[in-house]
């Protein structure tokens, strides 16, 4: 049973570095901001967690076992909560290729539609 966990482990630290790997190069590739935060949050969201599941395979302390948990929820938490400030801030400061959207909510909202100052 423990050898099947240590390469079932190994299998998920190597997917979840692919992914994380994956995420970076979007984020120094992408165009725009939209597509660097979707780059910054899913992939990245995705290999953190594999990369945790793979820790707690090959740790197996039920100590270890809760901080790797408890790591995993505040990357869940706080991923999503960031790409949406930074994608509002992108928004308001105009700093987005109107474009590419494919509905824009906000306009009827921003006085300006979108545009500080």
């Amino acid at each position: 049973m423990g050898v099947v966990a240590d390469w079932v482990g190994a299998a998920c630290l190597v997917a979840g570095a692919l992914l994380a790997l994956a995420a970076g190069i979007g984020v120094l590739r992408f165009p725009d901001t939209l597509s660097r935060m979707h780059a910054a949050t899913k992939p990245q969201v995705l290999g953190v967690l594999l990369l945790l599941l793979g820790i707690a395979l090959r740790l197996r302390s039920p100590s270890d076992i809760g901080m790797v948990l408890l790591v995993g929820v505040f990357q869940l938490a706080t991923a999503p909560v960031a790409a949406q400030m930074i994608g509002r801030a992108a928004y308001r400061s105009g700093r987005l290729d109107r474009n590419l959207l494919d509905a824009d909510e906000l306009a009827e909202r921003e006085p300006s539609g979108g545009q500080l100052g």
